[in-house]
């Protein structure tokens, strides 16, 4: 029915039109009370009036829906754009509660005889092959990170120390690459040793401990940490926990093999130890 309508509608108005102006004519001469041919004509035209009416209606309820339908688009798009927002919104204060909370688990685990100064850092690459495992970071001297800088993860544990430094950019020797070597100290007994990194041992993600004067001294478990002699690193860094006592063929120990405390491939963010304070 609206596509007739659609097709004939201007017919149908012209021939309503002429009709209205022939029955307005003859009813001039009218009496008040219709003639066998107004009667007739009326009869005639009005399905014709009652079509018109409808196409009228129809019209209107369509001009009615787009407009409608126009400020509907409009409100949806808004209601979008204020989801994205408050979403965006979400997304950084659940990131700043996070680095919040990362923050506040590293400044509770800080030795209370030490003050450290912490520049925070994002891990922009992961570099692993057969002689090296390094970390790239997105910040540098701008930002006061220096070369043999220390780097920790939120829970302080010793990642690796700086190796190489840009503006904007530093490099990060893991705990297991071959170039790492650092004073230890057995936590439990207070034996001291070096830590280092191995060739045969970076594909485990393993480091070695040597220079142990006793196998007694170590326990599988025991907690390693930085010895800070001389000073020029902190002291009680976490560096991981021994694994297994490794002996040379007449029996005796020869070292000992260390698991890190830190997870080098799920590493996001770090700390770097830009200075120090020791407080004794």
């Amino acid at each position: 029915m609206k596509e007739f309508f659609a097709k004939h509608g201007i017919w149908i108005l012209l021939v309503a039109v002429i009709v209205t102006v022939t029955m307005a004519a003859l009813s001039a001469f009218g009496t008040g009370v219709a003639t066998p041919i107004q009667n007739a004509l009326g009869v005639v035209t009005a399905p014709f009036r009652s079509g018109i009416s409808a196409v009228t209606n129809w019209v209107d309820d369509r001009i009615r829906f787009s407009e409608d339908y126009d400020a509907l688009k409009e409100e949806v798009a808004r209601l979008k754009e204020e989801n994205a927002r408050l979403a965006e919104e979400n997304r950084q204060a659940q990131a700043d509660s996070a680095e919040n909370e990362r923050l506040r688990s590293l400044l509770n685990l800080r030795p209370q005889q030490r003050e450290f100064q912490y520049e925070s850092a994002m891990v922009v690459d992961h570099t692993s092959s057969n002689w090296t495992r390094t970390l790239t970071l997105n910040k540098g001297s701008s930002m006061g990170i220096s070369p043999k800088d220390c780097v920790i993860d939120a829970q302080g544990y010793l990642v690796g120390v700086v190796d190489q430094v840009g503006t904007n950019w530093a490099t990060v020797l893991t705990t297991i690459d071959t170039d790492f070597e650092m004073g230890a100290i057995v936590f439990r007994s207070g034996e001291a040793a070096i830590a280092s990194g191995s060739f045969n041992l970076m594909a485990d993600s393993l480091l070695q401990l040597n220079y142990i004067s006793s196998e007694e001294a170590l326990l599988n478990g025991d907690l390693v940490v930085t010895s800070g002699l001389g000073g020029y690193y902190p002291s009680n860094l976490v560096i991981g926990e021994v694994e297994e006592v490794i002996t040379d063929d007449s029996g005796a120990m020869d070292y000992a093999l260390l698991r890190p405390a830190v997870d080098f491939d799920e590493l996001t963010e770090v700390f770097v130890i830009t200075d120090f304070t020791i407080v004794d």
